[in-house]
């Protein structure tokens, strides 16, 4: 399906008063298991309502036909962070969609994005980039919680027509929490609830698609077992398929990627986009450039799903358009119905699939 292009020309930052009920949530370590009471904010809906729009039938950015209706409500962002200090992380199990992106010194954060599950616990939540509003557009007009960030940032978020859902905000502020068994900053928690509780739901409605999706084996797909992709020494990922799970593993060298209960990190789809990567005047608080992902544009793609690899091509003309994925015969790449990582990878580095 083709998303309508959807111009980002004025900010739509939506902040309501908040109200004195208190949700009484379950944490989620990994998305899996309960551990304890999640005190977040109480108030309007998070969905599913209609207002004139029906809920659709699949879960917009996974395909798949859930058991119980699918929420009509827009997408959630959350910015998580990956240094190893900050692993293991909770909540990415429940993500529909994550895309990974490299930061400053070749460390990589995580946008993990919500719609049709929740996590009551997503950790450790960490400052947004110019990336992200970029990347972002791209689900209409999604929820942002993250924690802080320069002012050319911010300004940029706004913008853009995200709504701002940071821990500063006065909207979503209630939704955080600090984990006093992890060492600041890499303390910092929330959850989807808490977020989409932060605002009305009141003409908020399910993102469109934003892949296509296919149960046929691509034509010109190979088998692979492996991919790795050197971000640096603190992200040296490896992708590995497991017959047995009919998943993609994500490991960090021989370390397997585990979340807080254990499991460790898969996907059905696994997108490698090769990326031109400019450094900004941003520098963090060593003096190091902030990179930004340059989101539009074309370059190379490599697509992994059941085993097999397409080698493609991306294409995006512009920010209200969506990125699509084009395989050798010029036909777009479907994907398996299922969760997708987005690796926003480095065009000066190498992808070696064996």
């Amino acid at each position: 399906m083709s998303l309508t292009p959807r111009g980002r020309l004025a900010a739509l930052f939506v902040t309501l008063p908040l109200v004195a009920a208190v949700v009484i949530g379950v944490l989620v370590v990994g998305g899996r298991a309960g551990v304890g009471p999640f005190h977040g904010i109480g108030g309007l809906p998070g969905g599913p309502i209609q207002h004139g729009h029906s809920p659709p039938a699949e879960c917009p950015l996974t395909g798949i036909d859930p058991p119980a209706a699918v929420p009509n409500r827009p997408a959630l962002a959350i910015k998580v962070e990956n240094l190893p200090a900050a692993r293991p992380q909770t909540g990415l199990s429940w993500a529909d969609v994550v895309f990974e992106e490299p930061v400053e010194a070749g460390i990589t954060r995580f946008i993990a994005v919500y719609q049709c599950s929740d996590a009551s616990r997503v950790e450790p939540v960490r400052s947004a980039r110019l990336t992200d509003p970029d990347i972002l557009v791209q689900f209409g007009e999604p929820l942002f919680g993250y924690a802080g960030g320069v002012p050319e940032v911010i300004q940029k978020i706004h913008r853009m027509g995200l709504v701002d859902l940071s821990d500063s905000s006065n909207a979503a502020a209630r939704a955080y929490r600090r984990d006093p068994a992890r060492t600041a900053p890499h303390d910092l928690y929330t959850s989807t609830q808490g977020l989409y509780h932060a605002v009305s739901m009141e003409g908020r409605f399910a993102p469109d698609p934003v892949f296509t999706y296919s149960e046929g084996r691509p034509s010109d797909a190979r088998s692979v077992a492996e991919v790795h992709l050197p971000f640096s020494q603190y992200s040296d990922v490896y992708w590995r398929w497991s017959s047995s799970r009919k998943a993609w593993l994500r490991w960090h060298g021989v370390v397997p990627h585990q979340l807080s209960d254990g499991t460790q990190v898969s996907a059905t789809n696994v997108v490698i986009q090769m990326v031109r990567v400019k450094n900004t005047d941003i520098k963090d608080v060593n003096g190091v450039p902030s990179p930004e992902v340059v989101a539009i544009g074309s370059g190379k793609c490599y697509v992994l799903r059941n085993g097999r690899m397409v080698t493609g091509t991306w294409k995006r003309p512009d920010l209200g358009s969506i990125t699509k994925y084009y395989g050798p015969d010029g036909e777009e790449i479907p994907l398996m119905r299922g969760n997708t990582w987005v690796e926003l990878y480095p065009n000066t580095l190498t992808v070696t699939a064996s």
